[in-house]
């Protein structure tokens, strides 16, 4: 069973009369922080995996270097 526009917009009235709009913008505000802290972690997990996989490079080829001397 899905809703029409009627029953969205029904819906969407009844949210604003239950929570009013200055605590809904207030509710978006902070859905929109959390998303861009986790998308700066994400951006954080990204660069810290590529100094990770330089190093494990890095201490790879200096193994190699010490066997063939």
């Amino acid at each position: 069973m899905n809703p029409g526009p009627w029953g969205i917009l029904i819906i969407a009235i009844a949210a604003l009369l239950l929570f009013g709009r200055g605590k809904i913008s207030g509710m978006m505000g902070e859905v929109a922080s959390g998303i861009k802290a986790f998308r700066k972690g994400m951006q954080d997990d990204e660069k810290t995996g590529e100094i990770e996989s330089n190093t494990v490079d890095a201490t790879s080829k200096e193994k190699e270097k010490e066997k063939q001397d």
